[in-house]
């Protein structure tokens, strides 16, 4: 099943980026438009998880039990202040910061003392390096969208969490039964969020129409590919190749809200996909050598 993990990440690539669009579409709060997408993509996911793997779910040992729920709790922190990040700064500066998910999974690599490969350090410099043009590119237009880029920043901290959590338990439990339980404890956190700050469930049809998309284009479909492919290949890997979805998301950005990110911007994007290409080519360096 390897060789349809590449494939499987570049789906989840397209789909993902909409997420952004989708969010911006909605008239709702961020916290309520986070809270309706991991509801619904739950609400989809939990008679399939029920039928065909409560007895797995039932046999987890506590330890990837509580690795599952932290992944979800990580989660939901992401949805919560990216979503949020939109309505202060550009879509291209938001999802370009919140894929700062390579930093934080290279340091938390190294933290722990795994070994990476020459090519995936290359990888997370180059994308340090493409990320802060975009960063720089978004503040050089309005330095008022600093408050949604710090936003952007937490998110991208937070995913990481969600990745290398992600990561320990995806090797031995099955798609269904991890995202059923992960995007379920997102789902049931920011609800109480949700509801804590008031935001309700009185929407326009068209708002929960939205709310639909979300949850099924890049939640249930993108989220789940890049799940699927953390049970072949490394949380590093899978940090560096989520930075395609800033440059989907910033083309759809300029046909839908006519956003055209800055020059330097550009240069920014050709670093990211510089990066994962560098990082594909470590990948199966490591995968050959094992």
């Amino acid at each position: 099943m390897r060789r349809f993990a590449f494939p499987a990440l570049i789906i989840g690539i397209f789909t993902v980026s909409t997420g952004a669009i989708f969010a911006r579409l909605a008239d709702a709060p961020p916290l309520a438009t986070a809270a309706y997408r991991l509801t619904i993509a739950s609400l989809i996911l939990a008679p399939f998880a029920f039928i065909h793997r409560r007895h797995e779910i039932a046999c987890l040992e506590r330890k990837d039990l509580i690795y599952t729920f932290a992944a979800g709790a990580f989660l939901a922190v992401h949805f919560g202040t990216w979503i949020s990040s939109l309505s202060y700064t550009s879509v291209a500066s938001s999802v370009v910061l919140v894929n700062t998910i390579p930093i934080w999974v290279g340091l938390a690599a190294f933290l722990t003392g795994e070994k990476l490969s020459k090519l995936t350090w290359a990888a997370l410099a180059i994308s340090v390096i493409g990320g802060f043009l975009v960063g720089y590119g978004d503040f050089s237009i309005d330095p008022r969208a600093l408050w949604g880029d710090f936003l952007a920043l937490i998110g991208g901290i937070a995913v990481s969490g969600y990745v290398i959590f992600g990561r320990k338990v995806r090797q031995k439990l099955s798609l269904l039964a991890y995202i059923s339980l992960c995007y379920g404890t997102a789902a049931i956190l920011l609800l109480a969020a949700n509801f804590l700050t008031g935001g309700g469930m009185s929407f326009s049809a068209h708002t929960w129409l939205m709310f639909l998309c979300i949850a099924i284009v890049p939640q249930l479909l993108g989220h789940s590919c890049y799940n699927w492919a953390l049970g072949y290949f490394s949380a590093e890997f899978i940090a560096v190749a989520l930075l395609g979805e800033p440059i989907g998301s910033s083309v759809l950005a300029y046909f839908m809200f006519d956003e055209l990110p800055a020059p330097i911007m550009f240069l920014g994007f050709a670093f990211l996909m510089s990066a994962i290409v560098i990082a594909a080519m470590g990948e199966q360096k490591d995968n050959k050598e094992q």
